[in-house]
């Protein structure tokens, strides 16, 4: 018999084996306004559904011979990473947890695997600098054409050890986060009496925000002052996702001009717009939708991966973002010739759930099934695994067997 365990933390630690059962302790801990914006989509939310069914278009075709290891490290823009994941900027995450992205910081160093801080993080650059000097620290940079302003934020990223800028390019407008509407979290935010009751009904999460240090955005500026505040209409528009529509490639080419570092584009979903970053020395692009949140009924990722790496060949890293669940998406995406995978919602659920140990564990799930799946794939490295891509997996959709199913099925 086991002994029973009253903390639900030490719980969740022991009884959760995947992230879809982080994502629900996270609802039982988060008021659901809260909860929504973490995990809601945009309109209709196709986009969002999307994201995860495409996994389902790609079967896995092992082959029998010797496994060795296997070998999860790789190395992305040019350090030695312990898996192919990295965990992407989420912004404002003391509102999930008080701890913030010192606890998310925390969890990646000790994994091995780099953290991309946001523009909108609640913890200065400096001081996740300070307490993981060895942690890989990418920074979600904003565009700007302000000369001025552009050498003082790049020179403050570089003093604080962020030598990767993630450009972000999907929030020209804010999507149509519809649950956001409902529950009142919006430009102003705007508390009803149901929004009170239910927050009134998640006592942990409200006395954890209540006591914790006010929140704000020490990393929007160039100076890093932390006087930006959440209640301001325009704050709220930043949270939400808005930001700058009139930027452009004009103001990407003087940011790879100005910064000597990597530069990561995040936010394509077009294989013209890969080469294009490609052609002007951008040296990654993360594939993304940003998570379902903005255009509804969009491609996912998983949809232009292959188009975009036959585009582009090896001359520009790929990730994918949106969706990713399960080590054997892993799998799938760096057969169809990416080179990483980033997750944002999966490490929050487990930062709501258990704190830092909780993103510990996130990414300890992930290596865990993406180990098993290249051992029953028949792969024992990840360059061989990005090799032999092509053997390993089939499109099911456009199978005969599939395509015969659908015209019978079509005639009755």
């Amino acid at each position: 018999m086991k002994a029973p365990v009253f903390s639900r933390r030490r719980r969740v630690l022991a009884d959760a084996f995947n992230v879809e059962q982080y994502r629900q302790s996270a609802r039982k801990v988060l008021p659901s306004g809260i909860f929504d914006y973490l995990d809601g989509g945009s309109e209709d939310e196709v986009t969002l559904r999307r994201n995860r069914t495409v996994f389902d278009s790609w079967a896995l075709m092992p082959s029998w011979g010797p496994v060795s290891g296997p070998d999860t490290s790789t190395t992305l823009l040019g350090k030695a990473t312990a898996l192919p994941l990295t965990l992407t900027p989420t912004g404002a995450t003391r509102l999930f947890h008080p701890d913030g992205e010192l606890a998310v910081a925390a969890a990646a160093d000790l994994a091995r695997v780099p953290y991309g801080l946001a523009g909108l993080s609640t913890v200065p650059m400096e001081t996740i600098a300070e307490q993981h000097p060895n942690l890989d620290r990418w920074f979600n940079f904003g565009l700007t054409s302000d000369d001025q302003v552009l050498k003082k934020k790049l020179a403050r990223c570089e003093a604080a050890g962020f030598h990767t800028l993630i450009v972000g390019v999907d929030t020209r407008a804010l999507g149509g986060r519809e649950r956001d509407l409902r529950n009142g979290f919006t430009a102003p935010p705007a508390l009803t009496l149901s929004t009170i009751a239910d927050i009134a009904r998640r006592p942990s999460w409200w006395v954890n925000f209540l006591m914790s240090e006010g929140i704000s955005f020490p990393n929007l500026s160039a100076e890093g002052s932390a006087a930006s505040s959440v209640v301001t209409p325009t704050m709220w528009q930043h949270i939400l996702g808005h930001s700058e529509a009139s930027s452009g490639w004009k103001e990407l080419v003087a940011l790879r001009q100005a910064w000597h570092g990597k530069i990561v584009l995040k936010g394509c979903v077009n294989p013209a717009d890969v080469a294009k970053a490609s052609g002007i020395g951008i040296d990654a692009v993360q594939l993304s939708n940003h998570g379902g949140r903005q255009l509804d009924h969009m491609l996912s990722p998983m949809d232009v991966l292959k188009e975009s790496r036959q585009r582009v060949g090896a001359s520009i890293e790929i990730y994918v973002d949106s969706g990713i669940r399960r080590g054997s998406d892993i799998v799938k995406a760096l057969a169809l010739g990416a080179d990483a995978c980033s997750i944002g919602r999966a490490y929050l659920y487990g930062l709501v759930a258990a704190g830092s140990p909780g993103v510990g564990r996130i990414i300890e799930i992930f290596s865990d099934e993406l180990r098993r799946t290249m051992t029953l794939v028949g792969v024992s490295s990840i360059p061989e695994l990005k090799a032999r891509g092509g053997e390993i997996l089939r499109d099911i959709r456009h199978s005969p067997e599939v395509l015969e199913a659908t015209a019978a099925s079509s005639m009755h």
